[in-house]
């Protein structure tokens, strides 16, 4: 075992909190990883992690290791980077974390956009709509959309999105449309169980202050790009992204519904871990996304 090796084994199964995980986030095998954190302990002479059934644990000379190790193994990585990557484009694997539609509609773009700069470089996009845990997982960067919750992780404002009520010209001529708020109440909705609202409801605006209209309909999705579908079909009015609708409504198939009370717009970060040494591919990568719009049909 390379004592590097083993030093990248000890920080990620602390990070991952398991050696299965650490062996999945560096490509080896649970077990082996093991015997790597092992073989570390022979050569320094101290235990470092407390081995339990349920979970692993830092001893005093494990933490005392953490405290200085993540850094060091940075700074050696952006020394092979920056020397590898002389007189060349970037290399190694960026790890990006989207929501699912966000992530099919844009994020796989701006990142093709940006890999064609540096053909030796790997992407690995990982879509899910649940927040992943980047130490955990080795993300380099997430793109989260709304409220971010208070941690450890640094945003970078990328844009915003409205959130739009829209249904089509044949659903409203069918079943009128809604003048107020409370008027949904007697409509069809289709709903996105992704948008995460205290209470329950869609969240608006009336009379310049925010309501919760509480809404029924047959249709419970947990993707925006489905709700908008069945939205196309005439079966109800959806609250959807504008990144999702925005080419419907400029081609009339889709029309906005209630356009004075929708919801204030959300915020678009990318977010990443502090106190680490950003990797020379991932700063490029911020610095891309600054100079490259998000490119959708804003309402």
């Amino acid at each position: 075992m390379d004592l590097i090796d083993g030093f990248r084994v000890f920080v990620a199964a602390v990070e991952s909190g398991s050696f299965a995980a650490a062996g999945e986030r560096l490509g080896i095998s649970g077990k082996l990883a093991s015997k790597y954190l092992g073989e570390l302990e022979d050569r320094l002479g101290v235990r470092l992690l407390q081995r339990t059934t349920r979970r692993l644990g830092m001893t005093v000379a494990g933490e005392n290791l953490y405290g200085r190790l993540p850094h060091w193994l940075d700074e050696l990585d952006e020394i092979r980077s920056d020397l590898k990557e002389s007189g060349s484009g970037l290399s190694g694997t960026l790890r990006v974390s989207a929501p699912l539609t966000f992530g099919e509609l844009l994020v796989q773009q701006m990142l093709r956009r940006f890999q064609e700069h540096h053909p030796d470089l790997i992407v690995d996009l990982r879509l899910s709509d649940s927040y992943v845990d980047l130490a955990a997982e080795g993300i380099d960067t997430a793109i989260r959309i709304g409220n971010l919750a208070n941690s450890a992780l640094i945003a970078r404002k990328l844009g915003e999105t409205a959130m739009v009520m829209v249904a089509t010209p044949a659903y409203l001529e069918r079943c009128g449309n809604p003048q107020r708020p409370e008027d949904l109440q007697q409509h069809e909705c289709i709903r996105d169980t992704n948008l995460r609202t205290p209470g329950g409801g869609w969240p608006l605006v009336d009379n310049d202050e925010p309501v919760r209209i509480p809404v029924h309909g047959h249709y419970l999705v947990n993707s925006a790009r489905v709700a908008r579908d069945i939205c196309l079909e005439g079966q109800g009015i959806a609250l959807c992204p504008d990144y999702v609708v925005g080419d419907d409504i400029a081609s009339g198939q889709l029309v906005q519904v209630l356009k004075p009370h929708q919801p204030a717009p959300l915020d678009i970060h990318a977010v990443y871990l502090e106190g680490r040494r950003m990797p020379r591919r991932l700063r490029a990568f911020l610095d891309f996304l600054k100079t490259e719009p998000l490119r959708f049909t804003k309402v």
